[in-house]
């Protein structure tokens, strides 16, 4: 009996050495969602379930050399695209998936670690609003990233409607940065899709803690399912559960944050005698 061809996401992101957010993260999420990940880190970083330390972005060739070996070998069906943490790694990103505009683009635009440090310089948000927006398809930030990257100011609304005028096809504003003065939203987590005909919303109970690398699973589970053939708000829809369970699951093996755990739904591992 063949094995089905599961469909090949290409991921573009950081390496997290705890597994809670980054390439990591985004592999086990994309597995979990019936795809196959092809990972290309675009920074390594030196970080623990506190915070991060420090971050040393790859090099422009080492990312485009090898995207360009993945997409002769394997047959691509979606791209995933995390934290870029300088202007040549944001040019190979830009180089990658500007060559192949006809796969869906998904955008987890990371700024900020869990324990606040930044990530993103400044003169990033620029080139990333002027060349990469246009190519995106749906952007996924929380409401912190949504005000850096918009220069609008106003409402959630208005921030969107600035970044779509600017070329993304969608916005998944995501909403567990919840900030502190918005009292209806302590108890839940509200997601808002906003698209050029629409908006809808997604409300899930607020879970206690603080947790490492929700945005990165949620991102890289959306891309799987549009790889598999679903529609926006169906994949937005799969996306979300994935990453609730997740969370719901986490695994608290550090001293800060706890970490997302995708594969939970895996039995024990029973060892056989041979």
């Amino acid at each position: 009996m063949a094995t089905p061809r599961l469909p090949a996401v290409l991921v573009l992101a950081g390496h997290d050495p705890t597994g809670g957010a980054g390439l990591t993260a985004d592999a086990e999420a994309i597995r979990a969602c019936g795809g196959w990940p092809l990972t290309v880190p675009t920074a390594l970083t030196v970080q623990t379930t506190r915070d991060v330390k420090r971050v040393m972005p790859c090099s422009r060739e080492s990312i485009e050399s090898a995207c360009e070996a993945l997409f002769a070998d394997i047959e691509i069906s979606a791209i995933k695209v995390g934290l870029i943490a300088d202007r040549a790694s944001l040019e190979a990103v830009i180089a990658v998936v500007s060559a192949h505009p006809h796969l869906p683009l998904v955008v987890d635009p990371v700024m900020r670690s869990g324990g606040g440090s930044a990530l993103t310089p400044d003169d990033n948000v620029a080139m990333f609003r002027e060349r990469l927006l246009a190519l995106v398809d749906i952007l996924t930030p929380n409401r912190q990233e949504l005000a850096r990257l918009s220069g609008a100011s106003g409402s959630e609304v208005d921030r969107v409607v600035e970044l779509m005028s600017l070329g993304a096809q969608a916005i998944l504003v995501t909403g567990a940065d919840a900030w502190e003065e918005e009292t209806s939203v302590r108890d839940e987590v509200v997601h808002t899709l906003h698209t050029p005909d629409n908006s809808r919303q997604w409300r899930w109970p607020r879970l206690a803690g603080d947790y490492h690398g929700s945005g990165c699973t949620l991102a890289a589970s959306l891309a799987a399912r549009l790889a598999c053939g679903e529609s926006l708000i169906e994949a937005c829809s799969q996306a979300q559960r994935v990453a609730w369970d997740s969370l719901v699951h986490a695994q608290r093996l550090g001293h800060g944050q706890a970490l997302p755990d995708r594969l939970w739904r895996l039995p024990p591992f029973e060892s056989e005698t041979i």
